[in-house]
């Protein structure tokens, strides 16, 4: 059946199938094959970091919320430097920003005032945020499942009534989110 493919293609000699020519070089062959192999493999796009979004806009936010939610009671040893670092380099592009940050995972647990000393790192770090007039919020609802209430926290914490909820208030003040993970 090719021979007659062959044959039935041939027109004064010269092949005038094109198929039949690329089959006839291997060179021609692959690099279409290759160019098509190319453009089949996913690429993934990368990934937008919030921060850098935020830095990059061209106009300033109203404020920036941090929502932090984790399984680990001391995820906000690590969190909270990170999100200063990012306070501090938005605050560097636009210096009259509003910031905020919502604990509504485990974490918020490690911010109880009878752990003020087991976490006197954390609770510095979150006293010196709330001086430079960054609110920092717990979920007393979450809070409650585990059988801790507004009192048990201190008073420099904002115990809100629902977490997600006071991120949406946020937002809705114009706040831009920003997921810490």
């Amino acid at each position: 059946m090719a021979d007659l493919l062959i044959i039935a293609s041939m027109r004064d000699g010269k092949n005038s199938n094109p198929i039949v020519g690329l089959l006839k070089s291997p060179i021609r062959l692959f690099i279409p094959l290759l160019l098509a192999l190319l453009l089949a493999i996913p690429t993934p796009l990368p990934a937008i970091d919030e921060l850098e979004y935020l830095l990059a806009l061209p106009e300033p936010p109203d404020g920036v919320v941090f929502e932090i939610v984790e399984a680990d009671e001391n995820a906000l040893e690590d969190m909270l430097p990170r999100v200063r670092t990012a306070i501090e380099r938005i605050k560097v592009r636009f210096p009259q920003t509003e910031f905020a940050i919502v604990s509504h995972g485990r974490e918020e647990f490690a911010l109880q005032s009878k752990y003020r000393t087991e976490n006197a790192e954390i609770h510095q770090q979150v006293q010196s945020l709330v001086s430079d007039d960054v609110p920092v919020h717990v979920c007393e609802t979450h809070a409650g499942w585990y059988g801790v209430s507004a009192e048990d926290f201190p008073e420099y914490v904002n115990v809100a009534p629902t977490g997600p909820g006071q991120v949406r208030l946020y937002q809705e003040l114009g706040y831009e989110l920003i997921i810490v993970e």
